[in-house]
């Protein structure tokens, strides 16, 4: 590997897949970094609530303009993400699966 590199190994807390890994720690072979998780798993649900969260707040800000929701549904990211407005079905795939239900069931 290339020096710099990080090879990182998840499965560290149970043995390891990586030959000189330790759980929770940072192990120079050469000049190659192998990281050894501790628990990745119970780790990772906080980093994915975060990064929603970050998603979500980006958005309302994305919509937000002088501290009201302006809706502009020129805008590819608001026309993307809205399903319904007004009584109206604005998301294309979602107009066109509930006519082929209509379709099939009525």
């Amino acid at each position: 590997m290339r020096p710099g590199s990080v090879v990182v190994d998840l499965a560290a807390d149970s043995g390891g897949n990586v030959q000189g890994s330790r759980p929770g720690e940072d192990v120079q072979v050469g000049e190659v970094t192998v990281w050894g998780g501790r628990n990745v798993p119970s780790e990772m649900p906080s980093h994915a609530s975060a990064l929603y969260a970050r998603n979500v707040a980006n958005l309302l800000l994305h919509m937000t303009v002088d501290g009201a929701v302006r809706l502009d549904f020129a805008d590819e990211i608001i026309a993307g993400c809205c399903v319904t407005h007004a009584g109206e079905v604005r998301h294309a795939p979602t107009r066109a699966a509930l006519q082929t239900a209509l379709e099939v069931g009525g």
